[in-house]
């Protein structure tokens, strides 16, 4: 076992809406561009695959992209797809939970899988601020329609 096997990303966001409109916000193409990204494709079904498209995006002017398979599409509890952030090594795992609350839902994304190495630490502590942004801006657009 490495030292990274235990480590893993972890997030947590209340979101007033029902599970169904946060899920679709984060598992359709339409949803994620109005958010996230600059020309997503998403193919929300266990066995299709989530590409994401950066152009010009925040301050730093990002451009990417990214994806992989879709392994868990359930809807409206449970969205499971890989990617690569660090480069096509090797993919992480991220989970989604979309859970129903009273007044909303709480959505709880984890990401594992990171290799033992110093720039995969360093792509872990980016994407962990990163996924922590990612889910205020999905807050705000669907609470209060704010798009990127």
């Amino acid at each position: 076992m490495n030292e990274l096997d235990d480590l893993e990303i972890r997030h947590a966001t209340f979101v007033r809406a029902n599970p169904e409109q946060v899920y679709n916000a984060f598992t359709t193409a339409e949803g994620l561009d109005a958010w996230f990204t600059d020309g997503a494709s998403v193919n929300p079904q266990a066995g299709g695959e989530i590409r994401f498209r950066w152009r010009d995006w925040g301050s730093d002017q990002v451009n990417g992209d990214d994806g992989g398979p879709v392994l868990e599409a359930m809807r409206p509890e449970r969205f499971v797809f890989q990617w690569h952030p660090e480069d096509e090594s090797y993919a992480t795992t991220v989970e989604v939970d979309f859970i129903p609350v009273e007044g909303g839902t709480t959505v709880r994304l984890r990401e594992h899988g990171y290799q033992d190495t110093p720039s995969s630490r360093r792509c872990l502590v980016d994407c962990a601020a990163g996924w922590g942004e990612a889910l205020t801006l999905l807050k705000m657009y669907v609470e209060h329609g704010i798009r990127y």
